[in-house]
């Protein structure tokens, strides 16, 4: 089996040392951005300074620092999918020094009742994508682990949620009807790209990750709704939870 083939136990070749030097210690908490949209917003509301930058052949990526209410927050737009999000994250850690990460995107939701009109906080993750394996034991799903820590805070905020478990994949447009079902019969109330792969990552550096979603669109039996996608993606009210959050975090 694949799952016979990944190694969490010796120690890797390449360290992020060769790449960028000793970690710095810059900023505790960062945020982990989806939107393009949100991410233009805080950099023409806000006086921000890139303070870093994740370095690819095709591209650098900076990541920026900003104050919120006397608070110095990083943030940087991320890439999509479990494997790239979650080597960002350990980057940052890297680059910045940040142990902290609040990560807030969009999902699709598996069961409309529970989830309309409400963030989802993600209690467990099924693991359909293969980063988490490099760095957590096999299993079938890995614990979301601050989900009841952000309740609390949500209920303190006043905002709407559910609690409940999503499924991570990495392999886009292969939500086939067989393993929507088979998700949604173990639970699972959304589907979303990173959430198995970032917390895998921050369990194994003893980072700590604060993850919430919003459902755009409807993975239903009756067919596939994408009406509310955009705007899930780019809702601003979903950046201000989180500057809230980061203040607590």
């Amino acid at each position: 089996m694949i799952i016979d083939c990944y190694d969490i136990e010796t120690e890797p070749i390449i360290s992020l040392k060769d790449f960028y030097g000793e970690q710095k210690h810059i900023v505790d908490v960062c945020l982990i951005i989806f939107s393009q949209e949100i991410h233009t917003h805080l950099l023409r509301t806000y006086e921000c300074e890139e303070i870093a930058h994740f370095t690819a052949c095709n591209g650098n990526i900076p990541i920026y620092k900003m104050n919120y209410k006397g608070a110095d927050i990083a943030f940087y737009l991320t890439a999509i999918g479990s494997a790239l999000a979650s080597c960002l994250c350990y980057e940052a850690n890297w680059l910045i020094g940040a142990t902290k990460f609040i990560m807030f995107g969009s999902c699709g939701s598996l069961d409309r009742e529970k989830t309309e009109g409400k963030f989802i906080l993600p209690t467990e993750s099924f693991r359909g994508e293969g980063c988490s394996y490099y760095f957590a034991k096999p299993a079938d799903y890995i614990e979301i682990k601050n989900s009841h820590k952000l309740a609390a805070m949500f209920d303190q905020m006043g905002v709407p949620y559910v609690l409940g478990k999503v499924w991570t994949t990495d392999s886009m447009i292969r939500e086939t009807v067989g393993l929507v079902a088979k998700r949604k019969a173990e639970g699972c109330i959304a589907v979303e790209m990173e959430v198995a792969g970032v917390q895998s990552v921050c369990n194994f550096y003893n980072l700590e990750l604060y993850d919430f979603l919003e459902a755009g669109d409807v993975l239903a039996s009756s067919g596939y709704e994408v009406e509310g996608l955009h705007g899930a993606n780019h809702n601003l009210g979903k950046l201000y939870i989180a500057l809230e959050i980061a203040l607590q975090v």
